[in-house]
């Protein structure tokens, strides 16, 4: 399955099950780990565990399964990898915490800088 129909799946999914701010970052090129970040926020440390367990069953509809989940027991943060997908599943106090966007436009702003004249 191509990177961008999977991001479209979560997406989707994550939607139905009233994600907020989600934010879709491109990351390929710029880390070896994946092609693509999504960062969500969720309601509360429950909400965090259900979206992360529903969107590891929708993907299970298309043969698919998390290579790894991270922090789903009593935490702010759940990490679900997909492979060419990772998504950050994260309450509001964490989001702001991490301030994840802000740390990979900050690494295309130093990649630009690096480059030479």
């Amino acid at each position: 399955m191509q990177t961008n129909e999977l991001v479209k799946i979560v997406n989707d999914e994550l939607d139905l099950r009233k994600a907020e701010q989600v934010s879709v970052i491109d990351v390929k090129g710029r880390t070896s780990i994946t092609d693509v970040m999504i960062v969500v926020t969720a309601t509360s440390e429950r909400h965090a565990r259900a979206l992360s367990e529903y969107v590891t069953v929708k993907i299970k509809e298309f043969n698919l399964k998390p290579l790894g989940c991270e922090g789903e027991q009593n935490t702010d943060w759940v990490l679900l990898d997909l492979g060419d997908l990772i998504i950050h599943i994260m309450t509001a106090q964490a989001r702001e915490r991490y301030q994840l966007e802000k740390l990979w436009s900050i690494s295309t702003r130093t990649q630009e800088m690096a480059r030479p004249l």
